[in-house]
């Protein structure tokens, strides 16, 4: 078997060929777009290279049959901020051959291992994880836009080989033709018009206003995760210029309280259903099809990719108010008819029970692992969020307290 660097025209070729090979008859599977994936490889189109590193490799026989893929990459941001220097690994793809697949994850180990990394994640992306991130262990059937979709023996690979599972990673879906409950209604419609809130949707004519607003929201809802780095807005706009391609303005809404940002909301088509007739290429053939089918409505679902309140207002409603206005872009839009909430992570379980209560079901689930260089090292899964909203409503006046006392000290 040959391992051969992703370096020139030829050899990115047969790494997207790898894919094809794999899931060839598999109607489960829709092809991603090739040029989405190289440029994630791109250091000029992917800003996580600014404070990283990453590389792709793709396997053969001697006689020259694809066997295999993978991507390994370091992402500075998040890679030292674990107990051990962790790279990540994804993109991969095998036939069903154990050394074949062995082959792939060793040489991933051995880059990251030469650059400092103690431990590797896979199956991740070398960006954000709203987008292939997991292995898809349960749930085989037509993913949304960018969840991955395996083929199931990929899990007794990861396992043989020695991964451990860091986190769960659960999607929900929800017919949106089925009614809420009364009271979810009566209590969303409470606060949309509170008088001190305003609710307005995404308009890319002044993305650069929302860019700043997201980034304020951003910092305080995902700061007591674990990890928790503040978001670099060279990756951001980055995001715009995909979201520009795949959302719409509609689906992307801000909460404001007093005219401050206090929660986002971003929701997208569901592209796969039109890429599964596709190929993955980027040309005129495929761009004619491809409004053919979203002028036909061919997609019927929607993907919600992330949802964020600070935390001042976490259990307040928003979520629900968002919802409110979003039902009324939802009945314009008939032919949406499906939501997939994806996804959730096991160490999240206050968004796992919102969910659930708006009717989610359970509908596939990914697992995103680990693996220590070192296996004399302890093992330890992604720890649940540290604070949950009434822990921090109490931290937040206790501080109050303290700062009351001690200015009536000074005075």
């Amino acid at each position: 078997m040959q391992v051969r660097e992703v370096k020139d025209k030829q050899t990115r070729k047969l790494f997207h060929q790898v894919a094809h090979e794999v899931y060839r008859g598999d109607e489960n599977w829709a092809p991603p777009l090739e040029v989405m994936i190289d440029n994630t490889f791109d250091p000029e189109k992917n800003a996580f290279y600014k404070n990283g590193d990453g590389t792709r490799w793709v396997l053969t026989d001697d006689d020259g049959r694809l066997l295999g893929r993978v991507g390994a990459f370091i992402n500075g941001n998040k890679a030292y901020t674990f107990q051990q220097p962790t790279g990540g690994m994804g993109y991969f793809e095998c036939v069903e051959d154990q050394e074949a697949a062995f082959l792939l994850f060793e040489t991933a180990k051995n880059w990251l291992k030469e650059r400092g990394m103690e431990a590797m994640d896979g199956p991740v992306n070398f960006g954000e994880n709203l987008m292939n991130w997991g292995l898809l262990v349960d749930g085989f059937k037509p993913q949304a836009f960018g969840m991955p979709y395996h083929k199931p023996y990929y899990r007794d690979f990861f396992e043989a080989y020695g991964f451990k599972v860091y986190f769960e990673q659960y999607s929900y879906h929800l017919n949106h033709k089925d009614p809420f409950p009364e009271r979810f209604w009566k209590i969303a419609g409470w606060v949309a018009q509170k008088p001190n809130f305003h609710f307005e949707h995404v308009r890319f004519s002044k993305i650069e206003k929302y860019i700043q607003d997201f980034v304020k929201i951003y910092d305080q809802a995902w700061a007591h995760h674990d990890n928790h780095q503040s978001v670099d807005l060279d990756d951001i706009r980055g995001m715009v210029r995909l979201a520009k391609f795949i959302a719409d303005e509609e689906f992307l809404w801000f909460a404001y309280h007093n005219d401050e940002p206090v929660a986002f909301f971003g929701m997208i088509p569901d592209w796969n259903q039109i890429l599964a007739k596709l190929d993955g290429k980027v040309n005129l053939k495929n761009v004619l099809k491809f409004w053919y089918y979203k002028k036909k409505k061919t997609i019927t679902r929607t993907r919600i990719l992330i949802m964020g309140v600070v935390p001042k207002f976490q259990g307040s409603g928003l979520e629900s108010a968002i919802f409110w206005h979003l039902d009324k872009v939802m009945k314009r839009k008939h032919w949406y008819n499906e939501i997939e909430m994806s996804w959730v992570g096991d160490f999240n379980p206050k968004m796992v029970a919102m969910y659930k209560s708006v009717g989610g079901v359970h509908a596939k689930t990914h697992y995103t692992m680990r693996y220590l260089f070192d296996p004399n090292q302890p093992f330890e899964r992604a720890p649940k969020l540290m604070k949950d909203v009434r822990l921090l409503r109490e931290e937040r006046k206790n501080k109050e307290k303290s700062n009351t006392a001690e200015t009536e000290t000074e005075d």
